[in-house]
């Protein structure tokens, strides 16, 4: 184990016989990657935050993406702007050339909608205050748009116009100001058109109906578009084939450049960090522990034989076997049972990886990512126990077609005849239900009936106009902060988000905390068997140790982490999420 490297298994690409378990699937074509790419499409703030850290911080070196890749993430969320800046152009251009069509009655329902986005943004939020203008809001609004639907009743078709005048006063100058009784206002200079109600009706009022159908239908088409990529271009079958994806068949030479380094870093043993998030991209750091023990020989050695000494890698190299055996399935019936065992510990993954701050490169392509870079740094962090250049023994497991992926690291420092073992659990939890559920919502808007789609449609042409507005907006904000943000020249940082931590949900189910705590539990076993072996070879006392560790792990002392420092506690078991480096909410709450 001193000369030689656990052979890095980043997530699929290894090759293993019946002793080294199952491959674990292609990070490239997970499912949980899958969703991910779904999310950019239904989650505009989590497109916005994906496109923020991959594309326009060019100076940050991706995090660690546990079983997925984040390259293919970023395309699809690129595209999907893009798809959204088309679309927005178009809404706002049938709003428009539908204002010219009418004389500009199709602008009179502007405020009404524009009232109702704001209601719908306030009654987002946490603030009850806020929620409570909501209502106001809503109500103001829906009181304009019957406003502005009984003047065109009352200055067009007369009868019940005293009714609606008693309810809706002035309304009349909603639709005309200033014109006489009777007439439409079908110019923009405040004249009226000369068209009583009773001799005729301009031909604008009878197009208004007609465009803002026109403008409804836009607005569908626009949902069908979004559905349609979900339940086709990104189904099951069609993400498999990752050589015939869309999102990558055109990239910007900004794109390319910025995919080809994601792809470089992501899956490395060499992993560059911010000191202030050092586990980013491995999700919530769960009950993180550590155990120092004086060694002590054995009484059982006599005077004349002296135990050997220990070093870190020598301990690493007696837990990996003891791992590598998690993979083997229990023997019951023919050698073809064994093999269908679905256990996912069979897909266990263990390597070794160097953990180096970011800060300091020339250039985020300076990164020591080669093998033979690594392989120096691995010789030289084992022994050293430094602060900021961290060696750690890495096993994954990834549940559930990697939505629950458990990531244990473990460190063993040997010095002044004290040992200190440290094993930081992280937990990436399930995909946000949200994005879970993409297939299902897509496959129902593309099959619900025409009235049903129609209905769907209308509903969201209140915020259409909005939403169009802001679509724009974030779009040209991206755009000025990567053609004024100087990042491509800055000084290389390390990551600042995960894009797969931030979509993850709060908490799992019952079955995932099951397999969560199964998982932990037999991984954390076989980390302190490992390391009682390797010292009870050595002629060391492991009665101590061993009675601690099991105390430890099941709910001593764990390691809390307080705005980025950690310290050690007692107590019970914390599920700590500041080390996790998510860098705060997980896009927008509609996303859930």
């Amino acid at each position: 184990m001193t000369d030689h490297l656990i052979p890095p298994q980043p997530g699929g690409d290894a090759r293993a016989d019946r002793q080294a378990g199952r491959p674990p699937v292609d990070p490239a074509v997970s499912e949980a990657g899958r969703l991910l790419c779904a999310g950019t499409y239904l989650d505009a703030v989590y497109r916005d935050r994906v496109i923020d850290e991959l594309f326009v911080h060019e100076e940050r070196i991706a995090a660690p993406s546990y079983g997925f890749d984040a390259a293919r993430v970023l395309a699809h969320a690129l595209r999907a702007r893009r798809i959204e800046l088309g679309w927005a152009a178009g809404v706002l251009g049938a709003w428009f050339v539908g204002s010219l069509l009418t004389g500009g009655l199709l602008t009179l329902l502007l405020v009404p909608f524009v009232l109702l986005s704001l209601a719908r943004w306030l009654r987002a939020r946490a603030n009850v205050l806020l929620r409570f203008l909501s209502v106001l809001v809503r109500i103001y609004a829906w009181w304009s748009l019957a406003a502005v639907l009984a003047g065109v009743w009352i200055f067009l078709y007369g009868p019940l116009g005293d009714f609606a005048s008693f309810f809706f006063p002035g309304v009349g100058d909603l639709v005309s100001p200033g014109a006489p009784h009777g007439y439409y206002d079908s110019g923009f200079d405040g004249s009226a058109s000369g068209y009583p109600h009773d001799d005729g009706v301009p031909a604008a009022v009878w197009l208004a109906p007609v465009v803002f159908a026109a403008v409804v239908a836009v607005v569908g088409l626009q949902r069908g578009h979004a559905a349609r990529i979900v339940a086709t271009e990104l189904s099951p079958a069609r993400y498999a084939d990752r050589h015939g994806d869309p999102a990558e068949a055109s990239p910007g030479a900004r794109y390319a450049r910025v995919r080809d380094r994601i792809r470089a870093e992501q899956h490395a043993p060499l992993v560059m960090y911010d000191i202030n998030g050092p586990f980013t991209g491995a999700g919530d750091a769960f009950r993180p522990w550590q155990l120092s023990v004086e060694l002590r020989p054995r009484e059982d050695l006599g005077t004349d034989r002296a135990p050997q000494a220990v070093t870190n890698a020598h301990i690493v190299g007696r837990i990996v076997p003891l791992l590598h055996a998690l993979r083997v399935p229990s023997p019951h019936g023919s050698p073809q049972a064994e093999a269908a065992v679905l256990d996912r510990l069979r897909e266990l993954v263990v390597d070794e990886c160097v953990f180096l701050p970011a800060g300091g490169l020339p250039h985020r392509d300076a990164a020591p990512l080669s093998p033979q870079q690594f392989a120096e740094h691995r010789s030289g962090a084992i022994e050293e126990g430094g602060e900021r250049r961290r060696h750690f023994l890495r096993v994954r497991v990834g549940g559930w077609d990697e939505n629950l992926v458990v990531t244990v690291f473990v460190r063993v420092h040997t010095q002044g005849r004290m040992l200190m073992l440290e094993v930081a659990p992280h937990v990436l939890l399930p995909v946000r239900t949200g994005f879970q559920r993409a297939d299902a919502e897509a496959h129902r808007l593309l099959h619900n009936t025409r009235f049903g789609k129609a209905v769907a449609a209308l509903a969201a042409t209140p915020r259409s106009f909005t939403g169009a507005l802001a679509t724009l907006g974030r779009g040209l904000a991206s755009w000025w902060r990567i053609v004024t943000g100087g990042h491509g020249g800055a000084r290389p940082e390390g990551p600042g988000l995960s894009v797969r931590e931030i979509a993850a949900e709060e908490d799992g189910s019952l079955f995932h905390l099951m397999d969560l705590d199964r998982y932990l539990k037999t991984i954390q076993d076989r980390v302190v068997s490992g390391v009682t072996v390797a010292l009870h070879e050595a002629g060391w006392h492991t009665e101590e140790f061993a009675q601690r560790a099991v105390h430890v792990a099941e709910g001593g002392v764990f390691i809390q982490s307080v705005n980025g420092s950690a310290f050690s506690v007692g107590g019970t078991g914390h599920h700590n999420t500041a080390g996790g480096g998510g860098g705060g909410g997980k896009g927008s709450s509609g996303g859930k």
